[in-house]
């Protein structure tokens, strides 16, 4: 190949003995690949939000579910007690609000404009996480003190409510960290 300016052709090895010296020169990471390392982590960011949400409106239904099937006679009924009562509740409100995110991420509609919807679902997911840990904090030492006098179908299904509940939260924590992320990144310029 002719060259107008007589210089020696560019190699492939020169190009990268130059993104080597950039590299050692600088911030430590060419350009190129701290675009491609941001790139990976939306992306990460983008996929694991909706699926951690997912899997807390799967445990939070499986907390709703086993805490209401808990009724096995006089006593050992979960309406019974103010602590399963409130775990019951707040499985309620936790499948409500991960199943109105599921459905707004899948019929991919915006209801609120983009900073709105980004505060609201940080806001959301930090709120609901707490009560779900409030919720099974306040149930755990009944169904321990239960358990000591005797070990039953009441106290086991109390107690994988209670661990649906904790999944949940740790779900549910999960996708507050992705939308705490997304919250500081969004440019509200």
């Amino acid at each position: 190949m002719t060259n107008p300016d007589k210089q020696n052709p560019v190699e492939a090895s020169d190009v990268e003995a130059a993104a080597k010296t950039e590299t050692t020169q600088g911030s430590g990471t060419s350009s190129f690949s701290a675009i491609t390392q941001r790139w990976k982590r939306e992306d990460l960011v983008k996929k694991a939000s909706p699926i951690t949400r997912g899997l807390c409106l799967l445990f939070s239904l499986l907390a709703f579910i086993i805490m209401v099937s808990n009724k096995h006679g006089y006593g050992r009924n979960f309406d019974d007690y103010e602590e399963y009562k409130y775990v019951l509740a707040i499985a309620i409100i936790s499948t409500v609000y991960t199943a109105w995110q599921t459905f707004v991420y899948l019929s991919k509609r915006e209801f609120f404009d983009r900073r709105t919807s980004m505060l609201v679902d940080f806001s959301g997911d930090q709120i609901v996480a707490y009560l779900l840990i409030s919720a099974a904090s306040s149930a755990i030492p009944l169904t321990n003190r239960f358990r000591e006098g005797q070990d039953n179908i009441f106290t086991d299904s109390a107690a994988s409510a209670i661990s649906m509940a904790v999944f949940a939260f740790v779900s549910l924590a999960l996708s507050a960290l992705f939308s705490g992320y997304k919250l500081s990144t969004h440019s509200f310029i």
